[in-house]
């Protein structure tokens, strides 16, 4: 595909989301036919025991720790993810960012889904 475009899903501390919404939408993602910026968000609570090795920005080596979380997803074309996820490792706080990257049928850059399947 010319133009192949994914779902980019990134998990954020509350507290981060808006910085990371921004980096995202500012390198590119979430562009939906003539809207930019387009992402949806969900909240939760992220759990993790940090290792040994690990330096965490919050909790403590090999304790249990639950973070109020987003789920940010929005899209973007796969040419372009390497430059958006730099841009959410540039102001996201943890040491490891967790993130996906899903392919999609249809692309969300075209204004309408009509008899694309």
């Amino acid at each position: 595909m010319k133009n192949e475009t994914v779902k980019l899903v990134v998990y954020v501390p509350e507290t981060h989301a808006d910085i990371v919404r921004k980096a995202i939408g500012e390198a590119g993602a979430g562009l939906v036919g003539d809207y930019k910026h387009c992402s949806f968000s969900v909240k939760g609570i992220g759990r993790y025991i940090p290792l040994e090795t690990a330096h965490p920005t919050i909790g403590r080596i090999g304790k249990l720790e639950e973070v109020a979380e987003e789920r940010i997803e929005t899209v973007c074309y796969k040419k372009d993810l390497d430059k958006i996820i730099k841009a959410i490792k540039k102001v996201h706080p943890y040491e490891e960012v967790a993130l996906d990257v899903y392919p999609l049928v249809l692309n969300p850059h075209e204004t309408t889904y009509k008899n694309k399947l």
